[in-house]
């Protein structure tokens, strides 16, 4: 009898995880894509799948349960536990932090990050509130567009202009202190 790809894997048979992702990529995409917000979390989730495969191939067992079904088993659990990991969503822009937290340096992993944050928060005070409000929202809230727009009773594409012409105006300032501290 041959051996399966996961048992082949757990054998430590390097040419086993291409035919694994050739085989199963499809699978493993489909499921990633399904629990992911973008196309980029999929691929990112993909390749997660793929490790998490690659370091439990030695538990498969085919007495136990198909190649296949396993694969799926592991691609599921991985995506449900992100998921979890996951911060939820804030229901209102009062549980966000306010620019203030932003720009207090604290949990950032270096001096750069704080800094970085601070010229965010300074960029942030100068929009009118609305624009704040959308910015904050989508970056440190994760509203969608339409939640959005729904919240603040604004069209859609203000919404999208609004945060579109924000998010433009912080990159264009974290550029020039990025090229001033140079």
């Amino acid at each position: 009898m041959d051996s399966s790809i996961l048992q082949r894997i757990g054998a430590g048979d390097t040419s086993a995880v291409r035919e694994c992702v050739l085989v199963y990529g499809a699978r493993v995409w489909s499921i990633a894509r399904r629990f992911s917000a973008t196309p980029a979390d999929a691929e990112d989730a993909a390749q997660e799948i793929f490790v998490a495969l690659w370091k439990s191939a030695h538990r498969f067992d085919p007495s136990k349960a198909e190649e296949g079904t396993f694969v799926t088993m592991i691609a599921r659990r991985r995506m449900i536990d992100g998921l979890r990991r996951a911060p939820a969503p804030v229901d209102s822009i009062e549980d966000m932090p306010n620019l203030e937290q932003v720009s207090a340096g604290g949990g950032f992993a270096s001096a750069e990050d704080s800094a970085e944050a601070a010229s965010i928060s300074e960029v942030l005070k100068t929009f009118d509130s609305p624009q704040r409000e959308v910015i904050v929202m989508a970056v440190y809230g994760g509203f969608s567009h339409s939640a959005i727009a729904e919240r603040l009773k604004l069209p859609l594409g203000t919404a999208k202009t609004l945060l579109r012409r924000g998010m433009d105006e912080v990159r264009r300032v974290l550029n020039l202190a990025r090229e001033e501290a140079l």
